[in-house]
Formats: structure tokens, sequence, C-alpha cells
């Protein structure tokens, strides 16, 4: 299992986990040629550059493995991995009951091998941790492992990593089938989000489904919080109750959609069954959204224009989420010196900053705040005079005042019209105007944005479909290693799109 914890033995350290004399490793070395293989490393760089020995050091996770599966060392292996636990007889295990531990919650199961405790958590080393920690206390209470969710599935079900109180820092997989049969019977189970002690301790062998709520995350409460403080538009309110009820609906598709992977549709046609132990209720979900994505970006247009505190934090989730609700495009940064930029800086009013500029300002110490008065855009200026730079959010449309004179390609696409306004290219939010040679195909969607605009400069872009419906005149232009600062004129643009493909081709 890639990502298990790595615990790295010396020669002397593999003699003491398999019990074997001194220099009696080199002998099983020869004899077995399915002992994991080693590594010669130095313990520094200061040694590798001094020219001193270097030492063999092996995988203490692979030894204990190997160990399992071999018949002299067997009894000094993983205890999940022994391979007679497949045939022997099995008495069926005492559930012992649920144990609140530190690194989540668990069920404790006394079998034929010591008790072994199912934690239920996928956090990354908690069955090493909580097994280093069982250790220290005296007698570790009977454990003799810890099984903790990998958060993947396996071939017999749910993934699991292992580690035992004789070997506590050597992880392992552990197979759920395995230890199904070793308990005697299916095993319980919680989907992620209901995998709380609250919802956990209220099973015992035979006890109903809980039927458990999935409580709201960071990003819904802010929101719902938002909402309830939010004054004085119905909009706004409307839109951040909108978001919270789909980040809720998410949340609870998630447990269903696990529920269908691990509990009914099964790891495997031989897999071993588990018992799904909690489920969300069904009655008023999924909670009511609003289809009407027009009156949700109204809403989203108060708060991103608003200064209150409230504002903020909703506007990041957004984002996020959902930042084809917003009335602008994507985040774009450009150098304040470039000729483009001094010449659209004279377009931008000073302006007390809104949340959304806050957003742009991030943690900034040198900032300024404007507007760009002709399209709406929110924007800051960071740095000092000397090495300064714009933070914006590209516009969806540009003011139909004249047809577009040329594009210029300074850090992004800017255009100018016939009326000598510039402005930023405007954009989709999920899209950016990248230009030249490099990975992919940069230059498509500045083609099809320059296309529309040809045809009208005030439209609201789209970049749907513009793999295909980019003229492929203006993307081959656009794929050449222009220099910064290039302006192309109307004409040339207008040339370039009335390429043929076929044209295109043979030039």
């Amino acid at each position: 299992m890639a990502g298990l914890h790595s615990a790295f033995l010396r020669e002397r350290e593999v003699e003491k986990l398999l019990q074997l004399a001194p220099g009696e490793l080199d002998h099983l070395l020869e004899e077995d040629e399915d002992f994991p293989r080693g590594s010669k490393v130095h313990d520094s760089d200061v040694d590798w550059a001094r020219g001193r020995e270097a030492h063999w050091r092996w995988d203490g996770g692979q030894v204990y493995e190997w160990a399992a599966r071999s018949t002299r060392f067997r009894e000094r292996g993983a205890a999940l991995l022994d391979p007679t636990l497949e045939t022997r007889a099995i008495t069926p295990a005492k559930w012992v009951g649920f144990q609140p531990t530190s690194q989540g919650p668990a069920m404790d199961w006394e079998t034929d091998l010591g008790v072994v405790r199912l934690l239920y958590t996928t956090r990354p080393g908690a069955a090493r941790a909580l097994t280093e920690e069982l250790t220290e206390e005296a007698g570790a209470q009977g454990v003799i492992t810890v099984c903790a969710l990998w958060g993947d599935i396996g071939f017999s079900g749910p993934a699991l990593v292992a580690a035992d109180t004789a070997q506590p820092s050597l992880e392992y997989e552990a197979q759920w089938g395995r230890v199904t049969k070793l308990i005697g019977q299916p095993l319980p189970w919680w989907p992620g989000l209901l995998r709380r002690a609250d919802v956990i301790s209220q099973w015992s062998p035979g006890a109903p489904v809980t039927i458990a709520d999935v409580l709201p995350d960071e990003r819904e409460a802010v929101l719902r919080q938002a909402a309830s403080v939010w004054r004085p538009s119905d909009a706004a309110r409307n839109a951040l109750t909108d978001l919270a009820n789909s980040l809720r609906n998410e949340r609870i598709s998630r447990v269903n959609r696990e529920i269908d992977i691990f509990g009914e549709a099964g790891a495997h046609p031989q897999g071993d069954r588990l018992l799904v132990a909690a489920r969300h209720r069904t009655k008023g979900y999924p909670l009511p959204r609003t289809n009407d994505r027009e009156l949700l970006a109204e809403g989203w247009r108060h708060i991103a224009s608003s200064q209150l505190f409230e504002a903020y934090e909703p506007l990041s989730i957004v984002m996020h989420c959902d930042p084809g609700l917003l009335p602008f495009g994507p985040h774009v940064e450009v150098s304040a010196h470039s000729p483009a930029a001094r010449r659209w800086a004279r377009q931008l009013s000073p302006c007390a900053p809104t949340a959304m500029h806050a957003i742009l300002a991030d943690d900034a110490q040198e900032v300024t705040f404007y507007t760009d008065f002709m399209t709406g855009i929110p924007v800051v200026r960071k740095g000092t005079a000397h090495r300064g730079k714009w933070i914006f959010l590209a516009p969806s449309r540009l003011p139909d005042r004249a047809q577009l004179r040329s594009v210029i390609l300074q850090d992004t696409v800017w255009v100018r019209t016939a009326d000598r306004w510039i402005y930023p290219g405007p954009c989709t939010s999920a899209g950016h105007l990248w230009w030249g040679p490099g990975g992919g195909d940069r230059p498509t969607e500045a083609a099809w944005v320059i296309s529309q605009l040809l045809d009208d400069v005030g439209s609201e872009v789209t970049l749907d479909g513009h793999g295909r419906r980019a003229p492929d005149g203006l993307r081959r232009l656009l794929n050449q290693p222009l220099k910064p600062g290039t302006e192309l004129m109307r004409a040339e643009l207008e040339q370039a799109r009335a390429q043929r493909a076929d044209d295109v081709l043979d030039s």
C-alpha cells in the first residue's frame, strides 16, 4: 500500500526483530531469495564526503510482512498477515465495546489472538500513533493490533493499515476480509461524514442502523451566519442560503456515494460483507435550491460590492465553489509599468475598498484600491512605485461603444477600441487569456475570445466549445512566440481569422 510509514532497520535491528544471533542474518540473506532487498546508505552527507563506510538498512515493514508469511519466523511477523488465519478454526470474537481514543472513535473485539482494535479514522499515521501510545501503558489493555481505515477500498472491503503492539512502529496493510474472519461476523462501518463518536458509540451487535445528520462544515456555517445578519438585500441573503444548501447537499450525496461503493456495491464479488451502521435521514432532503442563476448572480453582485465584514469569507467560498456566479472573470496580475497597464491606469478611479478588493489585496501591506469605471471591475495596486503590480478580476464583457481596433499582448490580452479606450480582455471565470507556444494548446481560448470581440466588442464572451470553435488562423497567429507588448491590428486579426484550416496546414 503506497504511503505506509517506512521505518528503516539496521542489521542489528533486523536481527532483534527476528530474534537472530549475531551474524545469522548473513546466512539468511544467502539462503532466502524472497527476503526483502536492503540498500546501503550513509548516515549523513558528511559521512559520504569523508568516505566512511555505508551501512545496510531494510524497510522494517517489509521485513515484518515477510516474517509473517514465512514458516520459521511466523510468530515474529505481522499478526494479521499470518496465512494460517485463513484455515484455522476461529472462535467468534467477543465485542468489548466502543472506545474513545486520542486518534478517534474505535471498537474493540476480543479474538483468539488478543484484542483487535478497529479505529474509525483515515488520519495518516493514526494506527501507529495509537499503538505506540498503548505500548506505553501497562499491558496495552490486551490490544494486540490496531487497524485504521485507509480511505480506499481493497479486494475484501475497506482498506486497512495496521500496527501491532509487538512492533508499534511497523505499519502494514491488513485485509478487511481476514479481520472479519478473525472476528467471526460482518463488521460495522460508517461513511466518513458520519464517522463521529456520538454516532459510532450508539452501535452494538444487532443494533438498528443509526439515522444521523451530516453536520455543517466551516464553509456552510460561514454562509448561514452571513445570511442571518445580511441587510438589506433579499437577493444576497437568498444567494448565501442557496450556496449553503448546495454545500450540505453535496456532503449528503458524498455519504450516499460512499455507502453505495463500500456497503452495497461491494469491493469485490467475493468481498466480505460489512454492516452500514449509519445513514443520513431522507426526510427534508435534498435541501431546496434556486434554479434562477440570474437571481443568484444578482445576490452575489450585492455581496461583491459590499463593504460589510460578513461579505469577505462568503466571497472567498463562492470563488472556489461557483465563480461563474460572480460578475467577473479570472484573477489577473500585470506589471504596473508596462505601457498597456500605464495607459489603462488612467481609466481607474480610487475608491473605498469593498469585500472583493480585500480578497484581491490578501495580506499585502502596500496596497491601494481602484475601480475601472468603464467595466466596473475591482482593482488593487500592490507594491512600491518602482516594483508595483495591478491585481484585478477580468471583466466578463466590455462596453459596447466602438469596435475592436487592436489587441496588445502584455501579461494578458489587452483590447483597444476605435475610440482609443483600453481594457483587459474579457473572459469567463474558468478561462485564461494566454498566447505563445507552451504546454497544451495555450492560445485557443484567447483566439476564440478575440474572434467574438471582432464581431461584437460588447458581447458577453463564452468559452463553450472553444477548442473546436476558435478560428485556426487566429490560433496559429497567437501560437507564435510573439514579443511582449506586440500589438496586433484589426486588419491582421481579420486576415488571420479568415484563413481556412487547410491554408493554415499548408503554410
